[in-house]
């Protein structure tokens, strides 16, 4: 139990690199295209959260992983707010920290435990329109959970939750007008969880750089690089 997890590794970088690519719509280049395989990124951050809660052994400590994610929720939101033009919610952080929430209180079959959940579900529906990727985003580390050692077309699942996460009316609205870079943006939202299980399945043989405590600092420094790439551009 104590060996390190190379494909959730990989995963994580991966999802890494979707984010990254996303974010360059934002530098300057004309590239909406990169909206595709920028929605796999959140998919893939919720499915490591999953794995993680998964394989909760004993060593695990799923509140040390959530105290970090509060502390780097604070730290990532001025680098946040200095990169992306005026933006309309908080960063990434918050949302995947309520959905851990969520997540490891559905594993633990207690009253406190529930309450804790529903007060979590509770703050993500009244502040749904500031969390990036809103209730449904909130709700998709737990469906990642819930399908996680099931057969492969139990990720359609946490593909409509993934969809639903991803601004699904807008999307639908240009997909159904043709636009392809909303059509694949669907496709890849429905399929993310499908391609992230099928890695963490079969791709135990690569061993990336192991993403440790230090990784949590690359959020909020992408933000700086990037912006000083575009200012450079400027």
């Amino acid at each position: 139990m104590g060996r390190r997890d190379g494909a959730l590794d990989l995963l994580k970088w991966l999802a890494l690199l979707s984010m990254i690519l996303d974010h360059l719509r934002y530098v300057g280049f004309s590239a909406d295209w990169l909206y595709v395989p920028g929605r796999l990124a959140f998919a893939w951050f919720c499915l490591a959260i999953a794995a993680n809660l998964a394989r909760n052994d004993a060593s695990s400590n799923p509140w040390r992983y959530l105290g970090w994610l509060l502390l780097f929720s604070a730290v990532s939101e001025i680098p946040y707010r200095l990169f992306i033009p005026d933006p309309a919610t908080l960063n990434v952080m918050p949302t995947l920290m309520l959905g851990l929430l969520v997540a490891r209180c559905w594993q633990t079959p207690t009253l406190e435990a529930r309450c804790l959940a529903a007060t979590a579900l509770l703050l993500a529906a009244l502040f749904s329109s500031r969390l990036m990727f809103g209730f449904y985003g909130v709700l998709l580390p737990v469906a990642m959970l819930l399908v996680f050692r099931r057969p492969w077309y139990f990720a359609l699942l946490p593909g409509l939750a993934c969809v639903a996460a991803n601004q699904w009316r807008v999307l639908y609205g240009a997909a159904w007008l043709g636009d392809a870079v909303a059509i694949w943006g669907l496709v890849a939202c429905l399929i993310a969880p499908w391609l992230g299980l099928m890695l963490l399945r079969h791709a135990s043989r690569f061993h990336p750089l192991p993403m440790r405590r230090w990784a949590y600092g690359l959020y909020p420094a992408h933000f700086l690089v990037l912006l000083a790439v575009r200012q450079a551009m400027a």
